[in-house]
C-alpha cells in the first residue's frame, strides 16, 4: 500500500468521512491551536463550481515568476495526498503530514476529513510564512472549512453552476449562489469570473449589500488568426501555450492574468510565464509516459477529470475539433448527475468503455453508468478497469481516446503513466 493511500486511510479512521458543513468544529480546533490561520499572509480564497484549480495554478505561476513565495491548498489531490499542500518551494512531506495529524488528533475535537486536511495546510502554512496563500474552497463556501480567514487579500469566483445541489436542502441555483457568494468577506477584493447572464445577474444581486470592492471580468478572450489573446482596456497579452486547451481553461487563465496584473505582476512577465503553465487532469493531452508509449503513433489520448455538465460541455467543444474517430473511457463518483453529464457528449463517441474507479470507495458502480448509457442510446462496453479498456480500444487506426468523468479516475490513470 502506498504511503498516500495509507494516510488517507488513517484520516478516514480518525475523522469523519461524512460531508458536514459547520464552521464551529474547525473554529474550535483553530482556537485550541492558537489561531494559526491569522498568521497566513495575503490569503486568496478561490471559490466556485468549475475552474478553481486552473485559476489557482495559473496565479501561483505568475506570483512565483514575480519572486513571491506561494503556498497553496487544493482539493482533491490527483495522484498523491502531498499534492494538496504546496509550501513555498515544495510539497509537504509524508512525515510532516503524519506529524500534523497527530497534533490535530491531540486537540480532541471531532472533525471531518476535509476539516482535518484544511488544518494540516493551515498549521504548516503558518510556519512557512509565504508571501501569498492560495486556498481552494470545497464544495460550497458558507460553512466550508476554508472560510476561516477574517481579512483575505482577495476572493476569486470562478464559474458557478448547479453542481453540489445534493448538499443543499433548497436544491436551486439561487441557493448555490447564496452559499458561495452570500458569505464572502466584507473586507476584501472580490474578483468575479466569466458567468452566464442569468448567474451573473444573481451574483450581482447577492453582492449588492457587500461593501468589498467588486471587480468583474471586463477582459476578453479573443482569437486573432491562430492565436489567443487576453485583452482589456490597458493590456493585450498573447497566450502562447501548448498545454492549455479548451475555452473554459483559457478563461480561467485570463482571470488569473487580471488578478496578477492587479498584484503588480508585469505584462511581460505574465506573457513569458504562460508557456510554462500546465494543468494536470484538465483536458490534458498525454505526450509522454508509460501509457503514451503503449499507444500507436496514430492514437492520441486526453485525460480530463470533468464531472459536471458545464465541464462536459467544455470538453465536448474542444474534442469535436479533432476530425478523427473518438472513443471514451468513462467513470464517475457518487453525488454526481451522470445522465445530465453524458448528454453533453451526444453523438461524439464511436463507443464508450465504462468502468468503476480503482481504490475509490465513492466510485459509482459501472452498472449504474451502463443504465445511463442505455437511456441515452450510447454504444458502450463494460470493462473491469482502464487497462482492459485501453487494450480493447488501442489499434493502428487513427483515433482520439478520451478518459473523463472523475478527477479520482484521472488520478488513477495518471499514476500509471
Amino acid at each position: 500500500m502506498s504511503q498516500s493511500i495509507d494516510l488517507y486511510n488513517q484520516l478516514a479512521k480518525n475523522f469523519s468521512r461524512k460531508i458536514n458543513f459547520d464552521l464551529k468544529r474547525i473554529k474550535h480546533a483553530l482556537s485550541k491551536l492558537g489561531h494559526p490561520e491569522n498568521q497566513l499572509r495575503n490569503v486568496i480564497n478561490i471559490i466556485g463550481s468549475d475552474g478553481k484549480y486552473s485559476l489557482l495554478t495559473s496565479l501561483k505561476y505568475f506570483l512565483q515568476a514575480n519572486n513571491y513565495s506561494v503556498s497553496t491548498y487544493i482539493s482533491p489531490s490527483i495522484k498523491d495526498i502531498r499534492e494538496r499542500f504546496f509550501l513555498g518551494d515544495k510539497h509537504l512531506s509524508y512525515s510532516d503530514i503524519k506529524k500534523s495529524m497527530r497534533v490535530i488528533k491531540d486537540i480532541d475535537t471531532k472533525l471531518t476529513v476535509f476539516e482535518a486536511l484544511t488544518l494540516i495546510f493551515i498549521i504548516n502554512a503558518a510556519k512557512k510564512n509565504s508571501d501569498f496563500n492560495l486556498v481552494e474552497a470545497g464544495a460550497l463556501f458558507a460553512k466550508d472549512s476554508t472560510n476561516v480567514f477574517s481579512f483575505p487579500r482577495a476572493q476569486a469566483i470562478v464559474n458557478i453552476n448547479k453542481q453540489h445541489l445534493n448538499f443543499l436542502k433548497k436544491k436551486t441555483l439561487d441557493e448555490i449562489i447564496n452559499q458561495k457568494i452570500g458569505y464572502l468577506s466584507k473586507f476584501t477584493n472580490i474578483y468575479i469570473g466569466k458567468q452566464n447572464k442569468q448567474v451573473l445577474r444573481k451574483i450581482k444581486k447577492v453582492l449588492n449589500k457587500n461593501p468589498s470592492k467588486q471587480i468583474y471580468s471586463s477582459w476578453k478572450l479573443k482569437k486573432i488568426k491562430a492565436d489567443y489573446f487576453y485583452i482589456d482596456k490597458l493590456y493585450k497579452i498573447k497566450i502562447s501555450s501548448k498545454n492549455i486547451h479548451s475555452k473554459g481553461l483559457l478563461e480561467n487563465l485570463c482571470q488569473a492574468i487580471q488578478i496578477a496584473l492587479d498584484l503588480n505582476v508585469s505584462k511581460s512577465l505574465i506573457q513569458k510565464t504562460i508557456p510554462k503553465i500546465k494543468f494536470e487532469a484538465r483536458v490534458q493531452i498525454l505526450r509522454e509516459g508509460k501509457i503514451k508509449k503503449k499507444l500507436f503513433k496514430n492514437e492520441k489520448i486526453i485525460i480530463d477529470g470533468c464531472h459536471s455538465p458545464v465541464g462536459a460541455k467544455n470538453l465536448y467543444n474542444y474534442i469535436r475539433k479533432f476530425n478523427i474517430p473518438k472513443y471514451g473511457i468513462w467513470s464517475m463518483t457518487q453525488n454526481k448527475d451522470p445522465d445530465e453529464f453524458i448528454k453533453q457528449f451526444n453523438g461524439i463517441f464511436e463507443k464508450i468503455f465504462i468502468t468503476s474507479i480503482k481504490n475509490e470507495p465513492a466510485s459509482l458502480p459501472a452498472d449504474v453508468l451502463i443504465k445511463t448509457a442505455i437511456k441515452n442510446n450510447l454504444h458502450y462496453e463494460k470493462v473491469k478497469n482502464f487497462d482492459e479498456a485501453l487494450s480493447k480500444v488501442s489499434s493502428n487506426k487513427r483515433k482520439l481516446i478520451v478518459c473523463f468523468g472523475s478527477l479520482y479516475g484521472a488520478g488513477e490513470i495518471l499514476k500509471k503513466n
